[in-house]
């Protein structure tokens, strides 16, 4: 209603005072709530606008992409829009002499009343001098002249800008996206990836706009203002100087609206960013509320930072709603001045005024006026442009001292692989005070393994991305095959080496697909042996779409270990000269290692290898063995010299040993030992709990792998369409039923609506009235007449701004409240469903939040504020069509088969144009996917030096919309021509058979301009309203989904408080017969038949390859999901009897990865029991427990200490420990540790396992381990393969069976 009103100000002016129609056409403005209630948009823009503020671009440096043409097109462009803006003050001429014409026709004094009763079509008198007819016809020919000339004008200035616009910003968005892909790595340090993205959508976006229509219609209104004053003067100098009086008034009044509102609507962002952030927190981290029965405390949270945002939202509403009001009151207030004012100098100065030449002063004064205020948002728009062109601008000139687009570089013609480092001096330039390099030297010889070893950050994945040439060193040099790699091509270089690293980085695409980035002209057969030389073909071969299945972001729908053998298929079809791996292995189970080790010990052959490793017994074989210290090597030679020299290397191969059982070998069973990932690589992945990984399955069966990526983009969005399609239709009636506690503020605000909309018909009667009095001869009278009548506009203005804003109050309360608890509702409902139902692909986190965001505050569209438009609308045109049947019929008749144009004009612009920007977005969608996964997985892209891959790949994906966009430029512009010229024809077809039926006695002249101003004004109101049909469809969808939301019921309800509470529980549990299938996957059973039973007190250990149900196990201790069949026992019953939050109560977890909010140590460990407030010293007894009470004692703010998003100020293995307080603090009858130590280097692992070791005792304790020398001491020790125990017992029963068990430890031993 907000954005109606805005866009009805000047064609308040157009329709009273019979001028033009819809050229401040809002289509082409910015929509001043458009990001509401998306946090990270909300958040982008006002930081934007910090930026903007200080630094921008010039306004010619804006246009320096554009070419020749582009030139030409913005010349002839800015030629038509100040025609276009010139011609609009024009028709105030035309207006003005006509309405002088039509006055006359009512001087006569000696007509009678009974004249104008006669029904004959001959002409019942004649006025000597005057021909009303053929003058008013000479105007309306002079009307549709200028009428064709703005819609050739019109249509030609948007079109123009537009194509020229679409074409600079498609040329600024290829090199945008160029130069990001080519940048060196500090840079990427140094950068938000969010930012990013934003300047690839949003800034380009706003860059557009600013070189498009905005700067367009900018020109066009400045040149309305300049002509509307000139002609002002030229007609009427002495009520010109009293007009420029109010005028500040009213720029002022325009250019606040403006402002406030962008204030105020940052402020409700901003407010509701807090919100989304700590929703998001929740659903990124959703098992881990689960787990510890956070659902209320997260659900708080969310509210509290929702009633700062309805707070917001009401400010800002009641706010512009005043300020609307304002503006009313201004402008009818003009009204009156302008003709109290002009009736004096009309009476005095008849010779140099007449009430035609104080329409023109007036009219041309007021357009102007509102020109230079509703300029205001396009100038804003433009200044946005020239701030967001500086961030875009600058990266594309940046220079790039390391770039991989560079032709520069010598390209040796072969490679043999010899690499040396000499003498190397680094710091990272985000770090420059911590040096982590200080002169080392290493040489390493074409076809020799050399393996790097040493403790976390010394430096060892430094080398490796200097190797890569990610950084240049400050001192020294690496040379490769004699050249200084700072002289070779970047590009070359890449290509000649491979890597696997710990983490590997997959895209969202098919499992072909990403082996094909190791090698673009690689054939199907060479990927199919890669994937088999990987072990990776057996899980493949078993996957419905086998080399098509799609991996999901990141990789995210597979296992680590599957990530990982699919990274080394890609490096091995890579054939490089050059071979870095990075923990290659870390992530395999002992099988799949052994094999997988096997296949990297054959690509080694005959290649230059570097290694790293933190498990040491993989590495012995390496030509060359270097032992880092302090960030320099200070021993390297084989193991037996190293060994023999009892240095670093030795403290580091004995450190091992001393971690292993008794009972293993003391040469194999440090192998046993897995590693952290090097702190480079954690700050760059973001690591996905493999527990809670679920694969998609595709319908689909594909022949070749090449063609499978975009088939299952189609899948996608016919899914999506199918989502839509599903939402159960609604009645009118019951999405109103949501508002239904508000009701009061609706009716009071309906009853407001009714009257602000009966200041319309009521406004157009007494400017018909006023005109009237001109024709009064007597002076004194006719200075009564006006001065009562300018009175009666300052009194409808004055009722229009009570109105309006009581009206803008009680809806911006009713739609706050409304948008506040429908939140909340959604959150809890969201809060409410199971973990299969986070599983399904269309509740991913970021399609939660983005429904959290925007479904509430669309519903409110279709509620109160709805009605009242309706309502307001209503009484505009009812009244309207009423006055004008009882004052003219015949000329209403006409002016009602005319309407449905001018309806249907403004329709088409509106819809058209408002489209315009959101079917532009929409198209880029999957580019911004290609984008954001490019830039994210950055180093993973430059390191496959698949750069331009993702450039054509992304290229292709704007090209469409880009096309479309310059196809429908001319639909766009033309559309805005018609708007602008349908109400010329209108006009002149109107007062042509006005001017008839006065002539011949049908109507009287005042009752010709209270008809045209009562019914136009009324058309264009509905107009006007027509666009909120969109919004009313979008608000419709939302209700559909939050109510689809609230009515679902969850098959494991989180809230649930029935069911058996134990009065004394003991921890057995017991799982009988379970068979289980995740609900995404439904014919792939991941457990047939599990049976197990572990008793209160006892350590019960899972082992197993990966994929075999060990962690499926964990899931259903935790209840996240219930048993297909079997069941599951504790202390003797079963599980779905049990009361959820207190069974979970009684649980505490430990996973590999750990999920840390955002918040302080404290509150972080606290989280761990939610029934009750958690005293300090039980967070600081949990802590001693937990083995990290000396390390939180030692920081500057102790348990204050925030620990960052996702707890990235800390360690791996801090971070294990907090976890481990954090389950602690419960004090669980049951204890699952899923992998609780294999993410941590050894140092850690030793301290996080005696903190383990401690917490067991006393409790039922159920581990998941691949390390097997963690799980020796364990009470029952079950081997699980094909998700079934094949043998269980203590690690001496199961090594003297020599059965599965057996084989899983030689296999560590071998290694």
């Amino acid at each position: 209603m907000v954005q109606e009103f805005k866009a009805n100000k000047v064609e308040d002016v157009a329709a009273c005072g019979s001028l033009i129609v819809g050229y401040d056409n809002q289509g082409y403005q910015e929509d001043g709530n458009a990001d509401a209630g998306h946090p990270q948009k909300g958040k982008g823009k006002s930081k934007n606008k910090g930026k903007e503020a200080t630094k921008a671009v010039g306004i010619f440096e804006l246009f320096r992409f554009a070419d020749r043409l582009d030139i030409l097109l913005m010349l002839l462009g800015l030629i038509s829009a100040i025609l276009h803006g010139i011609a609009l003050p024009l028709v105030m001429i035309v207006f003005g002499e006509m309405t002088d014409s039509f006055v006359s026709s009512g001087i006569m004094p000696n007509i009678s009343i009974a004249a104008f009763n006669h029904s004959s079509t001959d002409a019942c008198f004649e006025i000597p001098g005057l021909d009303l007819e053929g003058d008013v016809t000479r105007f309306a020919l002079y009307l549709m002249g200028l009428g064709f000339a703005v819609l050739i004008l019109g249509s030609l200035h948007i079109t123009m800008f537009l194509l020229a616009a679409i074409r600079q910003t498609g040329r600024i968005r290829q090199k945008c996206f160029h130069a990001i892909l080519h940048q060196e790595m500090a840079w990427f340090d140094s950068v938000q990836i969010g930012e990013l993205n934003t300047m690839l959508t949003d800034d380009i976006n706003t860059i557009k706009e600013g070189l498009g229509d905005k700067f367009s219609i900018f020109t066009q209104l400045i040149s309305t203002y300049v002509t509307g004053f000139i002609i002002g003067f030229i007609y009427g100098w002495k009520l010109t100087l009293v007009m420029l009086a109010v005028c500040p008034l009213f720029i002022f009044a325009a250019a606040a609206w403006t402002t406030i509102l962008t204030t105020r609507n940052n402020k409700e962002l901003n407010a509701y960013a807090k919100a989304g952030a700590a929703a998001e927190e929740v659903l990124m981290g959703i098992r881990t509320v689960f787990a510890f029965n956070g659902q209320q405390k997260a659900l708080s949270k969310y509210e509290a930072n929702l009633n700062h945002a309805k707070d917001a939202g009401i400010k800002k509403t009641v706010t512009t709603s005043v300020l609307i009001g304002l503006q009313h009151f201004l402008f009818y207030g003009a009204y009156g001045l302008a003709f109290w004012y002009g009736s004096t100098l009309v009476i005095d100065e008849p010779e140099n005024y007449s009430l035609g030449r104080v329409l023109i002063v007036f009219f041309s004064m007021a357009i102007g006026a509102f020109s230079l205020g509703q300029g205001a948002p396009n100038l804003e728009g433009i200044s946005k442009a020239r701030g967001a062109a500086y961030n875009v601008y600058s990266l594309i000139t940046k220079h790039r001292p390391i770039d991989s687009s560079s032709k520069d570089g010598h390209k040796p013609d072969s490679t043999k692989g010899d690499i040396e480092f000499k003498n190397i001096h680094f710091a990272y330039p985000t770090r420059p005070g911590t040096k982590i390099l200080k002169g080392l030297n290493l040489k390493v010889l074409s076809g020799q393994t050399v393996a790097l070893v040493g403790a976390s950050g010394c430096g060892k994945s430094t080398i490796i991305q200097l190797l890569q040439r990610f950084y240049d060193p400050e001192e020294g040099e690496i040379i490769v095959d004699g050249h200084d790699i700072r002289t070779l091509n970047v590009k070359w270089l890449r290509q000649h080496i491979g890597i696997v690293s710990q983490e590997p980085i997959l895209f969202a695409t098919t499992i072909a697909e990403n082996i094909r980035y190791g090698r673009e002209d690689v054939t199907d057969a060479e990927i199919e042996q890669a994937a088999k030389e990987a072990n990776a073909l057996d899980f493949i071969s078993m996957l419905p779409d086998r080399f098509n299945t799609m991996v999901g972001q990141r990789g995210a729908q597979l296992s680590g270990g599957q990530k990982q053998r699919i990274a080394i298929a890609r490096a091995l079809v890579r054939n490089p000269k050059i071979l870095l791996l990075d923990e290659a292995t870390s992530a395999l189970d002992t099988q799949s290692e052994s094999i997988v080790q096997a296949a990297l010990d054959k690509a080694r052959a005959d290649r230059t290898t570097l290694v790293i490793a933190h498990r040491l017994t993989t590495i012995r074989t390496a030509d060359v063995i270097a032992a880092f210290d302090n960030g320099v090597i200070t021993e390297q030679g084989k193991h037996s010299e190293l060994m023999q020299n009892k240095g670093v290397y030795y403290s580091l191969v004995m450190h091992q040993n001393s971690c292993r059982d008794n009972e293993s070998d003391e040469k194999t069973d440090d192998t046993l030992k897995e590693v952290k990932p090097s702190e480079n690589e954690q700050k760059s992945v973001k690591i996905i709990n493999r527990n809670s990984i679920k694969s998609k399955k595709s319908n689909m069966k594909h022949q070749q792998f090449a063609s499978s990526e975009q088939e299952h983009t189609t899948e996608a969005n016919e899914q999506e369409k199918e989502l839509e399609e599903s939402l159960q239709e609604i009645s009118y009636s019951r999405i109103l039923a949501l508002n239904k506690p508000e009701w009061l503020y609706i009716a009071v605000g309906l009853l407001t609506s009714m009257i602000s909309g009966a200041v319309s018909p009521a406004f157009a009667v007494v400017f018909s009235k006023i005109i009237g009095v001109f024709a009064i001869l007597d002076p004194d009278l006719k200075r009564q007449r006006t001065a009562m009548f300018s009175l009666m506009f300052v009194a409808l203005g004055a009722i229009f701004f009570l109105s309006y804003s009581i009206q803008g109050y009680m809806f911006a309360k009713s739609g706050e409240i409304l948008t506040m608890r429908l939140r909340g509702l959604s959150f809890k409902a969201i809060l409410q469903q199971d973990i299969s139902w986070f599983d399904d692909h269309k509740n991913a986190v970021g399609v939660l939040i983005t429904h959290l965001a925007t479904d509430a505050s669309q519903v409110k569209g279709a509620t109160g504020i709805q009605l009242g438009i309706m309502a307001m609308n209503f009484c505009t045109l009812g009244a309207a069509i009423i006055l004008a049947f009882i004052f003219g019929w015949q000329l209403t008749l006409l002016i009602l088969c005319l309407i449905p144009f001018l309806v249907a004009a403004n329709f088409i612009a509106m819809k058209s144009v408002l489209g315009h920007a959101t079917k532009d977005n929409k198209s880029l969608e999957e580019s911004g996917r290609i984008s954001t996964e490019a830039v994210e997985n950055i180093r993973t892209v430059v390191s496959l030096t698949r750069e331009d891959a993702f450039y054509k790949k992304y290229m292709e994906h704007v090209d469409k919309p880009y096309r479309t966009s310059l196809s429908k430029a001319p639909f766009y512009g033309f559309s805005y021509g018609l708007a602008q010229c349908i109400v010329f024809f209108v006009k002149a077809a109107v007062f042509r058979f006005g001017a008839w039926l006065i002539v011949h006695c049908f109507m009287n002249f005042e009752n010709v301009f209270l008809v045209f101003a009562a019914i136009v004004f009324a058309a264009m109101h509905m107009g006007q309203s027509s666009t909120l049909a969109p919004d009313y469809t979008k608000a419709k969808i939302s209700a559909q989904k939050i109510l689809q939301l609230l009515e679902r019921k969850s098959l494991i309800e989180t809230y649930m408080e029935e069911g058996e509470k134990l009065s004394n529980f003991e921890g057995n549990i017991e799982f009988c017969n379970v068979k289980f299938s995740y609900p995404t996957r439904p014919d792939i059973q991941v457990l047939k038949g599990l049976s197990v039973q572990v008793n209160k007190g006892q350590s019960l250990a899972c082992v197993g390859s990966s994929g075999c149900g060990k962690s499926t196990s964990v899931q259903l201790l935790e209840r996240f999901y219930d048993a297909v069949d079997g069941r599951l026992l504790a202390d003797g019953k079963d599980y779905k009897c049990l009361a959820l939050s207190w069974l979970r109560q009684h649980i505490g977890i430990v996973s590999q990865e750990p999920v840390l909010f955002d918040c302080s140590i404290a509150e972080n460990i606290e989280y761990g029991d939610n029934s009750k407030t958690v005293t300090q010293e039980e967070i600081e007894e949990a802590a001693r427990a937990a083995n990290i009470h000396d390390f939180i004692q030692s920081l500057p703010e102790g348990y204050n200490t925030r620990i960052g998003d996702k707890g990235t100020q800390l360690s791996g293995g801090q971070k294990q420990r907090i976890a481990i307080a954090r389950a602690l603090v419960r004090n669980p009858k049951i204890l699952l540790l899923d992998e609780a130590t294999s993410a941590l280097d050894n140092e850690s692992e030793k301290i996080v396992q005696q903190a383990l070791d401690k917490a067991r005792q006393g409790r039922t304790c159920i581990i998941v381990a691949h390390r097997l020398s963690t799980i020796q001491n364990a009470d029952i020790i079950a081997v699980i393969q094909n998700g079934q125990v094949v043998e269980k017992g203590t690690h001496n029963q199961l090594l003297s069976k020599e059965g599965a068990y057996h084989a899983l430890v030689h296999a560590q031993v071998q290694r």
